[in-house]
């Protein structure tokens, strides 16, 4: 992971070249952890951090181009995925009555929002950095030094694919003009329309996020038209003769639910939820960040979950609870055949889920992006520059050829069915797993903060929020692991519904153990350790870089190297005249 102690082999730069970037006046101690005090330029506010955490920007190569309609919109799309057309019905079979359905969106609201509140005061101490998990993770837990970076960076890389959202993209296409196609076709279709959102984002910043912007409103204007016609639909104006069917007696089916059907639901409606978080990945591209984010981010969620509840209703009106349940369309085709006939209205929802599928694709590669880049800035993965460099268009053009390349794979690989059900499980695990150590890594932050006299942050979640998402996030560990109601294979899979579960905590002991192997037996075999420096291109990126050096060296290296990694500032030498 790291390279050799040599000098020529690392840009450098001395604190008088760089005088904004140079922290090591600034080092706090705190036993033998020091921590660095930055103000970016994106806000007045300073971003106090661990020193082995990847530098601070103070000048965004990726300049600030996300102000509030864009953070709003790279939420919104990918809150608003495909999900919302399909999911009523699996949450609904789950619980059983449609009463127990709604209360269910809105629970799934309240978790959100109780997380929303935790990144917002994470993202107001580290208001000059990206990359949000990463940058979460990497500060609330540094010790063991480079653990959480180096088992993030694996997890990250891994499973940095969006094939089913690409694979839905393209069936949908191909349902437009009612043509049969073959899984190679499909899986050709997919990758076209993810090399296009590639090429859009890698071309230019401010354009792809003038995309992402689009795709948000369009988003927005659908669900908004299901809303409507489904208010019209209730009020007795249409061709429905019965809207009040599902509401006349809305517990019905209370009974029929079953434990893992009820957590089954949960975890899906969670899932509907999940991108709330989604505009914390670029924050310093941000001006003003917390006073941008605290109206976009609690916006973006409200008006989902108002559109999503109304849209349920729309659901509910046009069709029973048996004829949701038992067709094989999904509720939104139910609703489209019921109100705007059948002649051409299965063509428009397949053009609007297309929609809503490819601006999903932008928003959620876009954030992808920024948080590899912040993992290749924090020096554990090999060749900083090929991770952190924007040129030649302003675009981070290697974390987005990584998330290309890993979902064409992921796309071309696994066939239909079992395996690729298990694999899109298998990814989701770890998250929840990172997810509730973020949480759970609010606290130590705002402790250790506490005890350091640091200032308060622009931001403070309410502690109810906090126990609220420990406990929510426990819930989405736990929960998978309840047996399905058919047994041990009746889960998304034919067989054992855990496999996915075991191979996901596998894998995370995995990267535990190489990095037991990088970080200590191998240094200690070969009598080296490592340190940070800083490594700087021609740009204004900046990233750590993880260099070996040699036992005998360290006194040395330690004494011209501040905590952070860069060079000490050195008196002026005196000349032999006695003058300087």
């Amino acid at each position: 992971m790291g390279g050799d102690y040599n000098k020529g082999d690392i840009s450098e730069t001395s604190a008088e070249t760089h005088p904004a970037s140079y922290e090591g006046e600034g080092d706090i101690q705190d036993g033998d952890a020091k921590y660095t005090m930055t103000v970016g330029m994106n806000s007045s506010k300073a971003t106090y951090q661990d020193a082995s955490g990847a530098p601070v920007e103070t000048d965004s190569p990726l300049g600030y181009s996300v102000n509030f309609w864009v953070t709003l919109a790279l939420n919104i799309n990918q809150m608003v995925g495909t999900g919302i057309f399909s999911t009523p019905a699996t949450i609904l079979k789950g619980v059983g009555s449609v009463g127990l359905t709604m209360i269910y969106w809105f629970i799934g609201y309240l978790l959100s929002h109780s997380t929303l509140a935790c990144y917002l005061e994470l993202a107001s101490y580290f208001p000059s950095r990206s990359g949000a998990e990463v940058v979460y993770l990497e500060q609330a837990f540094p010790k063991p030094k480079y653990f959480f970076p180096t088992v993030f960076a694996a997890k990250h890389i891994i499973f940095s694919f969006m094939s089913s959202n690409a694979i839905v993209f393209a069936e949908y296409v191909y349902n437009i003009g009612n043509v049969k196609y073959t899984a190679w076709e499909q899986k050709g279709l997919a990758i076209g329309a993810y090399t296009l959102s590639l090429l859009v984002c890698c071309s230019s910043t401010k354009w792809s996020l003038r995309c992402v912007v689009w795709f948000g409103f369009v988003k927005i204007a659908t669900l908004l038209l299901i809303s409507i016609a489904g208010l019209v639909v209730l009020g007795g104006h249409t061709r429905v003769k019965n809207p009040q069917i599902n509401w006349s007696d809305p517990w019905r089916g209370n009974t029929q639910a079953s434990a893992y059907g009820a957590t089954n639901a949960m975890i899906k409606l969670i899932f509907s939820y999940a991108g709330y978080q989604n505009a914390f990945g670029l924050v310093n591209e941000i001006k003003n960040p917390i006073k941008t984010l605290r109206w976009s981010a609690p916006s973006s969620l409200i008006l989902v979950a108002t559109l999503y509840i109304l849209t349920n209703v729309a659901y509910f009106s046009v069709a029973s609870r048996e004829e949701i349940l038992e067709s094989k369309q999904i509720a939104a085709g139910i609703f489209f055949e019921k109100v705007f006939g059948t002649s051409g209205a299965s063509r428009g929802l397949n053009v609007l889920i297309a929609i809503s599928a490819f601006g999903n694709l932008l928003a959620v590669m876009v954030n992808y992006s920024r948080l590899l880049r912040e993992t290749g800035r924090q020096g554990v993965i090999p060749w900083p520059r090929f991770w952190t460099s924007t040129k030649p268009w302003g675009t981070p053009i290697g974390p987005y050829l990584v998330i290309w390349a890993i979902t064409l794979i992921m796309i071309l690989a696994p066939p239909a069915g079992d395996a690729f059900n298990f694999i899109v499980d298998l990814s989701n695990y770890p998250t929840n797993i990172f997810n509730l150590l973020l949480v759970v890594g609010l606290v130590v932050i705002r402790r250790r903060r506490s005890r350091l006299g640091f200032p308060r942050p622009e931001y403070r979640a309410w502690d109810i929020a906090i126990g609220f998402s420990i406990l929510a996030n426990l819930y989405m560990i736990v929960a998978p692991w309840y047996p399905p109601t058919g047994g041990a294979t009746g889960g998304d899979v034919s067989f054992w519904y855990g496999t996915y579960l075991v191979v996901g905590i596998g894998l995370l002991v995995a990267c535990g153990i190489y990095y037991v192997f990088w970080i200590d037996i191998i240094p200690k075999w070969k009598g080296y350790e490592y340190r940070q420096t800083i490594a700087r291109f021609e740009d204004g990126a900046i990233s750590h870089k993880l260099v070996k050096v040699p036992n005998a060296e360290l006194p040395q290296w330690d004494e011209e190297h501040d905590a952070a990694g860069n060079l000490r500032r050195r008196a002026p030498r005196e000349q032999s005249d006695g003058s300087f």
